[in-house]
């Protein structure tokens, strides 16, 4: 009797595995306190875009479903008003989603899955951060209420916290990572890093995960861009290239070969750069004549915008432009995505700094040019 009650267990639960799709997945979600939102929109991968490829509406009860077929595992979206809650998905997975629209950090709780559950994790991490981030928000507002005259200095002296909240999520996250690593959740994790600041840590992992994430095009195509600027990282030998003037006299970097050159990216129209020129002007009259020079490229495409900054803002150094905004050739090899971006080249041709500012530009250089 026993025997035949274990076989039909046994033979209910093959059969129930049975059911569940191999060639698709699902998720099954439920929003409290949706207030009048009643679409619910899908979004999944196209050469590298989220784009929207399904949607259906909430019930009553603030359920959906979506079921989709996907070639590999890969990234999705759930959306919802202003909500947007990430998922990584492959054939055969059944996810279940659970959210409160209520909650300003839209936090939320994904599972059923290896990867979506690494996924929580992540978002463990960075709900505790949101936390503390809020609580530190609400220490200011009601310091700023009792002595509204002291603001700046309130927020000048809560500035350190927050600095240190921001590197332990950043450790965090890192640590998340490298504990991870060959799983898309460790690569969503690391693409949520500031891409200047841990440019390097970036390269790194694209080297580590090349051969252990493949056929994902999302993936791919951050390795290829990472190998890309692996070639203008400190201590490689940085990329020639000849510019022409505004009144088309050729500049190379080779011209400057035997001095410090600081390969200097700016515009017009960048005001992030235009602040920072004030200090780069010191750093120039204070170098100039101790074997230190600058090349300013811009990346203006109006020409006279382009020499009015600089005369307007008193750069006396050489100036060269491809006018072709971000899509210059120069501007492409040293895979330079936002401005202000410099590159420190050694007497040797070499990157020896990345992306000085101010007082951290004059003291390498006080330190080197002895």
């Amino acid at each position: 009797m026993r025997l035949k009650q274990l076989s039909l267990i046994m033979l209910i639960a093959i059969a129930f595995t049975a059911c569940k799709s191999k060639d698709s997945f699902t998720i099954d979600g439920t929003f409290q306190n949706p207030g009048k939102e009643k679409k619910v929109f899908l979004y999944g991968m196209q050469n590298s875009n989220m784009v929207a490829i399904d949607s259906t509406n909430l019930s009553e009860k603030g359920e959906f479903k979506f079921i989709r077929k996907t070639p590999s595992v890969d990234f999705f979206r759930v959306s919802v008003g202003n909500h947007e809650f990430m998922l990584i998905a492959k054939n055969g997975d059944e996810i279940k989603l659970k959210a409160d629209l209520a909650d300003k950090n839209m936090a939320y709780q994904i599972s059923g899955a290896n990867e979506v559950e690494k996924l929580s994790e992540l978002n463990a991490i960075r709900n505790n951060f949101a936390k503390q981030v809020e609580k530190l928000q609400a220490d200011f507002e009601a310091k700023v209420a009792t002595q509204p005259q002291n603001r700046a200095v309130v927020l000048e002296s809560m500035k350190p916290q927050y600095e240190s909240y921001i590197n332990q999520l950043n450790t965090q996250i890192i640590k998340f990572a490298k504990d991870n690593k060959g799983t898309l959740a460790s690569f969503y994790a690391m693409n949520t890093l500031s891409p200047q600041e841990f440019e390097a840590e970036l390269v790194q992992f694209a080297d580590e995960i090349k051969d252990e994430i493949k056929g994902n095009a999302t993936v791919d195509a951050f390795v290829k861009q990472m190998a890309l600027l692996k070639a203008v990282q400190v201590g490689q030998v940085a990329p020639a290239f000849t510019i022409n003037t505004a009144d088309n006299k050729p500049v190379s970097l080779s011209d400057y070969k035997g001095k410090y050159v600081l390969i200097d990216f700016w515009a017009s129209w960048c005001q992030p750069c235009r602040q920072e020129n004030p200090n780069v002007v010191k750093v120039y009259n204070k170098y100039k004549n101790k074997n230190f020079d600058i090349i300013g490229i811009s990346l203006d495409t109006d020409k006279a915008a382009w020499l009015g900054a600089v005369k307007a803002d008193g750069l006396t150094w050489t100036h060269v432009s491809e006018l072709k905004d971000f899509n210059g050739e120069t501007v492409k090899k040293y895979q330079v995505q936002a401005i202000p971006t410099s590159y420190l080249v050694d007497p040797a041709g070499k990157i020896v700094a990345k992306n000085l500012r101010g007082e951290e530009l004059d003291a390498f250089l006080a330190k080197t040019l002895r």
